[in-house]
C-alpha cells in the first residue's frame, strides 16, 4: 500500500523539515536565535505547515503555526530595525 501525498502535504512536510533543520542548527550553535536567517526559517517553515492544512483543517495546528509566523515576523522586523539603528549610530 503506497502512501499518496497531495502537493499540500509535500509543502507541509517541507515546512516541518525546514523548522526542524533550523532548530537543529540553533542547538548546534550554527545559527543565532535572534538572527534574521533563523527567523526566516521559522516563518517559511510555519507557512508550509499552514499550507498543508488545505487538505484537512486542524484548528490547534492552525493557531500554533499562525502564532509561530507572527512571532517570526516580529523577530524579522526587530532584527531589521536593530541592523538599521546600528548602521545609523
Amino acid at each position: 500500500m503506497a502512501l499518496e501525498l497531495a502537493w499540500y502535504d509535500l509543502v507541509g512536510l517541507l515546512g516541518t523539515v525546514i523548522i526542524l533543520a533550523g532548530f537543529f542548527l540553533l542547538q548546534a550553535g550554527r545559527l543565532a536565535g535572534t538572527g534574521l536567517i533563523y527567523q526566516l526559517i521559522n516563518l517559511f517553515g510555519a507557512a508550509g505547515i499552514l499550507v498543508s492544512l488545505i487538505g484537512k483543517f486542524n484548528l490547534p495546528v492552525f493557531l500554533l503555526e499562525a502564532a509561530w509566523m507572527a512571532v517570526s515576523f516580529y523577530g524579522i522586523v526587530r532584527s531589521l530595525r536593530l541592523k538599521r539603528s546600528q548602521r545609523a549610530g
